[in-house]
């Protein structure tokens, strides 16, 4: 036999095998009584080179359910995956039966990328040890604390719109609300004067930027880490953000701890909260234990996620609240009525009391927050087998159970017209009619967003300073309808956000 023989059938022998594998692995759920969205080799229901944002490949599959199961089998890769379909089914994974779906899965390398184990990203132990050590630092009584610094930084916010806004203007809100939640967080969560607003080109401005404009790997690398997570740290080292992000974020919380710690400066804000816990200390709550100390990584960590949350996710939910009250001119006026009565009975001051009486403002941001969810998909990883209740179908260890919060959120069945932006889904008779997890915009369950009510006041802060002094129109830059990034794992906008600006 010659050698090309040898080669062709060396290659029909590969090929063979690499089918064989992918028949046999995608007869999973097929095997054991499954529905399932028919996959195609090697990217299972991935899509095939078309940039896609991945609430889009997880709607493909929800689009496809059947009352008969409470979710579909699905592949990512050769990765058998569940994609949940029923509200009650959600709801058993996420508080039910939360200590069998306790972990998100998520890939961490923290020795070359310390930055990547925070309590988001973080399993087991781990992440119950963070959790307890961090949800005293976002009580009510914190929030109030904070309150004032962030009206500060909204005051000096809308004084450098004024200087844009005058007249009509059109202006991209995605920058400039970023810049603005930047220096509430850089302030909050590190004590510095970012003054973002002055100097767009700030270091936090530009490192926070880089992390969802600018991601180290391409989406679908990141997919496979998780995937295949101790091969991506022995021998490839991947990393969840840059480099350049890593350092920065590093030095920046060592320099600042070492400056407040010489100087024994108390600021009262998040970093305080977090070096109180580096050095062994808890934080006063009555429920609260010495759960060991924090190192500096897992402090850096920390204050980076608060950043990375804050900043990302609270200026978006007011970029799209604005850009839905834009094209809906009367609830916008209704808006900007609830913020002038409520403020004329506080002397025109922005309060924690008068916030917290803006009861349609906040139904703004719960309607935004279901229409234009930050964090698309939630994930969950089943800790042991699950079988389901009333059945013989078994969830095995170590799946992951995709629970898609846009698809729900925009599902007709759940939300009558889910295209359209009615705040009123949000009053209390109508959230009481509606299954307890029909909104997910910031989770549910022991994993929901630790820091929700921060979120809530910072948007309700940015949202009522800006409409109190300012209309917001659509223009011809203003992308209708609404086109996502493909690339930010977050719900962001391909185009920015351009809005005709005047003052009121």
């Amino acid at each position: 036999m010659d050698w090309l023989s040898i080669v062709l059938w060396l290659v029909i022998g590969i090929v063979s095998a690499f089918f064989l594998f992918f028949k046999k692995r995608y007869a999973y759920w097929k095997d054991r009584g499954v529905l399932y969205v028919e996959p195609t080799i090697p990217f299972g229901n991935l899509p095939f080179r078309k940039k896609t944002h991945f609430k889009d490949i997880i709607a493909n599959i929800y689009n496809k359910k059947n009352e008969k199961s409470p979710f579909l089998g699905a592949f990512f890769f050769a990765t058998p995956v569940v994609v949940a379909t029923d509200l009650d089914f959600v709801q058993t994974v996420l508080i039910k039966d939360f200590s069998n779906f306790h972990g998100r899965g998520m890939y961490v390398n923290e020795i070359d990328d310390p930055l990547s184990a925070h309590m988001f990203s973080l399993d087991g132990e781990k992440w119950k040890s963070l959790r307890a050590k961090l949800s005293p630092t976002f009580t009510s009584g914190k929030m109030k604390f904070m309150f004032p610094t962030v009206v500060e930084v909204a005051d000096r916010f809308n004084a450098s719109l004024a200087e844009l806004a005058k007249g009509s203007v059109i202006l991209e809100m995605k920058d400039l609300l970023a810049r603005f939640t930047t220096d509430v967080i850089g302030t909050c969560a590190f004590g510095i004067e970012c003054n973002s607003m002055k100097t767009p080109d700030s270091e936090f401005r530009r490192y926070g930027a880089k992390v969802f404009d600018d991601p180290p790997h391409p989406p679908f690398l990141q997919l496979l880490a998780s995937q295949y997570p101790n091969i991506a740290r022995k021998y490839f080292h991947m990393r969840v953000f840059r480099k350049d992000v890593i350092d920065f974020f590093m030095d920046t919380v060592r320099e600042t701890i070492a400056f407040r710690e010489k100087n024994n400066v108390r600021r009262n804000d998040f970093m305080d909260l977090l070096i109180q816990l580096k050095n062994g200390g808890s934080l006063g709550d009555e429920h609260s234990k010495k759960l060991g100390k924090l190192t500096i990584e897992e402090v850096a960590a920390q204050a980076f996620l608060f950043f990375l949350a804050g900043f990302e996710t609270s200026s978006t939910t007011m970029m799209f609240a604005l850009y839905e009250l834009s094209l809906n001119p009367a609830i916008q006026e209704k808006a900007r009525q609830e913020i002038d009565e409520v403020l004329n009975k506080h002397d025109g001051m922005i309060t924690y009391e008068s916030i917290k009486e803006m009861v349609y403002v906040d139904k703004i941001i719960s309607e935004t927050l279901r229409k234009y969810p930050p964090v698309a998909n939630l994930i969950r990883k089943c800790a042991h087998n699950f079988r389901l209740p009333n059945s013989d179908i078994v969830i095995e260890e170590g799946i992951i159970v995709a629970i898609p919060a846009y698809s729900i959120q925009h599902d007709p069945e759940i939300y009558e017209n889910p295209e359209v932006f009615d705040p009123e889904r949000f009053a209390p008779e109508q959230v009481k009619n509606r299954h307890p997890v029909a909104f997910l915009g910031f989770g549910d369950g022991p994993r929901n967003c630790v820091g929700l009510r921060f979120g809530r006041m910072q948007s309700r802060i940015g949202l009522v300073t800006l409409l109190k002094n300012y209309r917001f129109k659509p223009c011809e830059k203003t992308t209708i309808p609404m086109e996502f990034s493909e690339i930010n794992p977050l719900l962001s906008p391909k185009y920015g956000m351009h809005l005709l600006v005047e003052k009121v």
